[in-house]
């Protein structure tokens, strides 16, 4: 049972921001209609409520608050005009006074069950993270939440940081960026070894690229309304010598894509030789531009990498192999495109809105182990586990770096009950057989 003790607002300092808005590139209007991403940090605390509310809140919420500060696109809206103006683009705007919601609660189930590996009910989870809150409309634009944050104690056991936010606010590596500075002022009480470390976001509209990108993904119905030491496996090296591109990465996605899709024909008897699937990931595109962009550029710079294959193949014996290699050759065709990263970007309105209408079978991927999010330290340690909550509403699994080792990824995914147990199944003795 969860019960809400405090629901309150977060703002940067007062006269800090002035009223400010940042353009959306075609990067950030990808994301318009896409669903929120919500994400769990779960750390070890054992104590008492009353130490939690008397040292531990008022430091998250006054560091908060000197980070939105320095981020305030996250204490922002997203204001949305209707359709008929369309010379007007969505825009992030921030307005003195424009605040983040900030929920505190305590919960009474089971911490060490919600942070094991083994598998647990998805609906346990959804009460630990925040909703965004509503859109509000006004006569002439539709304004949107953008970030919401609750902190939930398991008294006497540990505490949980949700976050959720709109993916048209950033992508995996500002965020980090902004949970890294939260942090920092969290465990130091000031923002005085970001401002050294030269790590401030870069807000100016850097990228470059044809206008008529903005305008596939802006005039959608709906949004008004909205590892170097790594070695590649032996059979992988032996059965696709010329395969252009191998990493820890695309070989774990792989697997786990192939086992998904052996899971899927088990459970669902699938016959069709002709079913397809696809798979999709995102690349970091900041060093890929002409020119390049900081690596503290906010926003979203990730371009889609798409990978299709036939159901059957995938959950046949060389299921593993095959998805290896149609998914190494989507992010070599996409991150070493000789003539830019951006050569096929008109294609990728298709590949998003209408590719799921002919291929609804989908996997997508959610984080990237390039972030380090075992990281994220509030001063209490590093989080116990990381969960990504909003994998369950998509089809999609959570790519991330290993909490206690470099050279491992840590791999989550939500399926129905009776695939999770044919999963795991097909999961272990395919590792079995490999390393046996």
């Amino acid at each position: 049972m969860l019960t809400v003790v405090e629901s309150c607002r977060i703002s940067p300092p007062p006269a800090t921001v002035g009223n400010r808005s940042l353009p959306l590139t075609f990067f950030d209007n990808m994301f318009l209609l896409h669903f929120p991403i919500n994400q769990l940090f779960f750390y070890e605390f054992p104590h008492s409520k009353p130490h939690f509310m008397q040292t531990i809140v008022p430091n998250l919420k006054q560091s908060l608050s000197i980070t939105l500060q320095h981020f305030f696109p996250f204490t922002s809206n997203l204001i949305a005009f209707p359709s008929n103006h369309h010379s007007r683009k969505p825009e992030i705007r921030y307005v003195e006074g424009d605040s983040v919601r900030f929920t505190l609660a305590e919960c009474d189930l089971d911490f060490k069950d919600l942070t094991g590996y083994h598998p647990r009910a998805c609906h346990k989870f959804y009460q630990l993270v925040p909703s965004l809150g509503c859109a509000v409309k006004g006569s002439e634009f539709l304004s949107i939440p953008l970030f919401a944050v609750q902190v939930t104690l398991f008294e006497n056991s540990g505490v949980s940081i949700g976050i959720t936010n709109h993916h048209v606010l950033c992508d995996a590596s500002t965020k980090y960026d902004f949970l890294k500075a939260w942090t920092s002022i969290a465990r130091h009480g000031t923002d005085g070894l970001l401002l050294a470390g030269q790590s401030l976001p870069v807000f100016d509209r850097l990228v470059q690229y044809p206008e008529s990108l903005d305008k596939m993904f802006v005039n959608q119905p709906g949004v008004e309304t909205l590892n170097l030491e790594y070695q590649p496996p032996e059979l992988i090296a032996t059965e696709l010598p010329a395969l252009g591109y191998v990493s820890s990465f695309s070989i774990a996605c792989a697997y786990v894509w192939s086992c998904i899709a052996k899971s899927r024909v088990e459970i669902e008897k699938l016959d069709s030789q002709d079913e397809l699937e696809r798979f999709v990931c995102l690349a970091n595109f900041r060093s890929r531009m002409d020119p390049p962009l900081p690596p503290t550029y906010f926003g979203n710079c990730v371009g889609p990498c798409v990978a299709i294959s036939k159901s059957t193949l995938l959950a046949g014996n060389k299921g593993f192999l095959i998805a290896v290699e149609s998914l190494g050759n989507a992010i070599s065709k996409t991150v070493k495109n000789s003539d830019g990263v951006l050569k096929e970007a008109e294609l990728w309105f298709e590949m998003m809105f209408k590719l799921p209408a002919k291929i609804p079978a989908k996997i997508g991927v959610a984080g990237t182990p390039k972030v380090k999010i075992y990281d994220v330290d509030f001063g209490w340690g590093k989080p116990t586990k990381y969960e990504t909550i909003s994998i369950d509403c998509n089809g999609s699994i959570s790519v991330n770096a290993s909490r206690d080792s470099s050279e491992d990824l840590e791999i989550g995914l939500s399926l129905p009950a009776k695939q999770m147990d044919a999963f795991i199944d097909i999961f272990n003795k395919g590792l079995e057989n490999s390393f046996s």
